[in-house]
Parts: C-alpha cells; structure tokens; sequence
C-alpha cells in the first residue's frame, strides 16, 4: 500500500474509537482521546509518513521494523515507538493493532470498556 493510502487508512481507523478526534498541533495530525495524543501522524508534507504509537506489549516487535525508532523529544523512554511507511511496513493490520494498543493505553478506562 502507499504510504500516503496508509497514512489515511490509519487516520480513519483512529478516529472510529470511543471519543477519538482529530487535531492539528503543531502543523500536524494527531488523533486525542480526552485531551491526549494516541497516534502522531505528522503532516502529510514529511518524507517519509509514518506514525507514532505508545507501545508496551508490541513494543520490541515495533522497534525490529526497519527504519523504526523510539519516537524523539523523551516519548520513547515512555514507550512511544515512530514507525515509517515503506515497503518493509508491516501490514495494514498490524499496524491498527499497534493503534488500538495506543488508544488502550491513553484513553480513559470508561471508553476502553466500549471497544468490549
């Protein structure tokens, strides 16, 4: 899949969660859940797209992806894994798991209960 089809693939599947939207800081797309970020998108002007997930389960399988790296600015000692869109991405689905392992970790327990 291209990278910029990847890209709006994740952001579609992001925003379907309990209390997902989407905003814009800093000149780029991010899906919050009450008030805080579980997918950084960047701006679809970054070379290469990707994104970025808060990982503790898939966190050492993120990181053995190629081109990935604990996300800069002190989130990769929380977990925050930055993944690119290449050809060596994993698939589609992987990667929405990575996202819905995000949401599970940011977002408030009263809304993880509605994805049971």
């Amino acid at each position: 899949m291209r990278p910029r089809t990847l890209r709006k693939r994740i952001l579609e599947f992001a925003l379907e969660f309990p209390g997902a939207y989407l905003d814009h800081p800093w000149g780029e797309d991010v899906v919050k859940v009450n008030k805080k970020i579980f997918v950084f998108l960047g701006s679809e002007d970054f070379t290469p797209l990707g994104m970025s997930v808060k990982l503790r389960d898939s966190h050492d399988q993120a990181l053995m992806v190629p081109g990935a790296e604990p996300t800069g600015y002190g989130l990769g000692r929380a977990g925050w894994v930055t993944v690119p869109f290449r050809d060596t991405t994993p698939p589609l689905g992987v990667l929405e798991d990575w996202v819905e392992e995000s949401y599970r970790l940011v977002a408030p327990q009263r809304l993880v209960a509605e994805l049971e």
